[in-house]
């Protein structure tokens, strides 16, 4: 699988999991140069507290539009080191 946004593919691989119908990528299949990171915090009941990336491409940012849970839950573990996106990131 493959995320892109404005024209750039920020991460690929084929060791996707999927919860929630969201795919969760290795963090590590992430595009360095795309992403920088964000302040922004969120939480979710099962999961934990989820953190930020913002996605630049070409000048243009995408705030907040990756995230990961840092140290996830136990019902969460399987998205342990992964990230996923939205915000107009398309996976496919």
């Amino acid at each position: 699988m493959q995320a892109r946004w404005n024209g750039a593919v920020i991460a690929s691989s084929d060791d996707i999991v999927m919860v929630e119908g969201n795919a969760y990528f290795p963090a590590a299949s992430l595009d360095p140069a795309c992403i920088q990171p964000s302040e922004h915090r969120s939480v979710c009941g099962w999961k934990g507290e989820a953190h930020y990336y913002n996605v630049v491409v070409n000048g243009a940012v995408n705030a907040n539009a990756v995230w990961f849970y840092p140290e996830p839950k136990d019902a969460a573990a399987a998205i342990r080191g992964r990230v996923a996106f939205w915000k107009g990131v398309q996976v496919t």
